[in-house]
């Protein structure tokens, strides 16, 4: 999206981007979106029922975190470990798929909220096709057959990568190269000419982070570069303070804990504009 001010009111437009000659994905909003793990407000995160929650409310993205068990099979966690989410003390990637069936996640805080299966990556898929994107956090997975499944799912327009690696960068360019990839700013960024040079340095498609790590400048330099800012606000105190915060960089999107109140306060900004104008 593309912003300035005129008398003292915020407008948002919307701007089509192309990235590295990449069309990212279509949203519903100018400011995109992101459920982090899900709408994690009524359900534990990275569930089918916080998904089907981020669907629910409008959300441009959902962010999962993809891990693969022992014998290769592509599941949605964030940590490494399975105790936080599961209570068994063991990693992921040292667990069977058939032991990962029988786990049930439960958010500590909110036990209220039930207990649930571990996703695969593919039932994901499937419940996300036509629906909503995916902002895939790519922790630790195979290129390869990743791609593959969303080739067979029919999501290749619908997914965006988060990089955690230099050769994660390099192998989804090669296996999958019209699969924008984004990455964190990777050092400290304060001027338009430092950005110009970890753009040229670091050739993403998107660029993530924290919002306090950017400035308007930043941002301004990324999109003439063709690459819109997503950052990272999520916390269980972000508020309407912080969004419009980030607005006011420029930022193009957030990756929010409570995509919900989000989505509602850029209705309410929309809405006093359209009044005025």
């Amino acid at each position: 999206m593309f912003t300035f001010y005129r008398t003292g009111i915020l407008v948002l437009f919307p701007l089509v981007v192309i990235c590295q000659n990449l069309e990212l994905p279509k949203v519903k909003h100018n400011f995109v979106v992101i459920a982090h793990r899900g709408n994690h407000q009524h359900a534990p995160e990275n569930t089918i029922k916080s998904i089907k929650d981020a669907i629910s409310i409008g959300a441009d993205y959902v962010e999962i975190d993809l891990r693969t068990t022992r014998d290769g099979q592509l599941i949605n966690m964030h940590d490494a470990s399975l105790r936080r989410m599961t209570g068994l003390d063991k990693n992921v990637k040292e667990t069977d798929f058939e032991q990962i069936k029988t786990l049930k996640v439960t958010d500590t805080y909110h036990p209220d909220f039930g207990k649930h299966a571990i996703p695969t990556f593919e039932e994901i898929l499937d419940l996300c096709q036509n629906k909503i994107n995916i902002y895939l956090d790519f922790k630790e997975a195979d290129v390869k057959t990743t791609y593959e499944k969303i080739v067979k799912h029919k999501m290749e327009e619908s997914v965006v990568v988060y990089i955690n690696s230099k050769a994660q960068f390099d192998d989804w360019r090669k296996i999958a190269p019209k699969i924008p990839l984004m990455i964190s700013l990777p050092e400290k960024v304060n001027t338009a000419n430092e950005m110009r040079a970890i753009l040229k340095k670091y050739p993403c498609d998107i660029l993530d982070g924290n919002y306090k790590e950017y400035n308007f400048d930043t941002v301004k330099e990324a999109k003439l570069a063709g690459v819109p800012v997503w950052a990272d606000i999520q916390s269980n105190t972000e508020n309407q303070d912080e969004w419009r915060i980030a607005i006011e960089k420029g930022i193009s999107g957030l990756q929010s804990d409570n995509p919900e109140g989000l989505i509602k306060y850029l209705r309410k900004l929309n809405s006093k504009i359209n009044k005025i104008y």
